[in-house]
């Protein structure tokens, strides 16, 4: 008989976490959006966040939402999920699972399904009537990507660091 705590987080609270925690790197003051990418045996594969590309200055590109063109950030960000497949240096994501905390856009979509990412759990949803993220889902479901919403436990995590 084990004594083993029964308190211990599930696989897509400690998934989720991590997304979550790497929003957190993002430096977009209006919008911090995390992702991880997790082998089907529950490894860390990737994680990304939204920000500039390597070499782009935090400082010298926009982070304004409204403007000229050239002058608002959407030119130049890179969105999480993108970021952590571009930062996956091992083989294929054939299989794996991305735990993103904002659903996927339609570009983002195009490169989950182009590495093989066969599941999407995510957390919040409010763009769910956007043009971007409707094509998303009719790519998604189209390319047999699982969509699977992320469900709250209500539990309490905190570090203290």
């Amino acid at each position: 008989m084990s004594g083993k705590r029964k308190d211990y987080i599930s696989w897509d609270e400690y998934f989720m976490g991590v997304a979550v925690l790497s929003g957190m790197r993002s430096k977009d003051p209006n919008t911090q959006v995390g992702a991880c990418i997790v082998s089907e045996d529950h490894k860390i594969l990737s994680m990304g966040y939204n920000g500039f590309p390597t070499g782009c200055s935090d400082d010298e590109f926009p982070w304004e939402r409204e403007g000229e063109p050239l002058e608002n950030k959407y030119f130049y960000t890179t969105h999480s999920e993108l970021n952590a497949i571009l930062n996956y240096r091992g083989g294929s994501l054939e299989g794996a699972t991305i735990y993103v905390t904002l659903f996927p856009c339609n570009e983002c979509a195009k490169a989950i399904i182009q590495s093989g990412i066969r599941r999407i759990v995510y957390d919040s949803d409010k763009y769910e009537t956007t043009p971007a993220v409707v094509a998303s889902k009719k790519m998604l479901n189209a390319a047999g990507v699982v969509l699977q919403r992320y469900e709250h436990t209500n539990r309490r995590i905190e570090l203290e660091l």
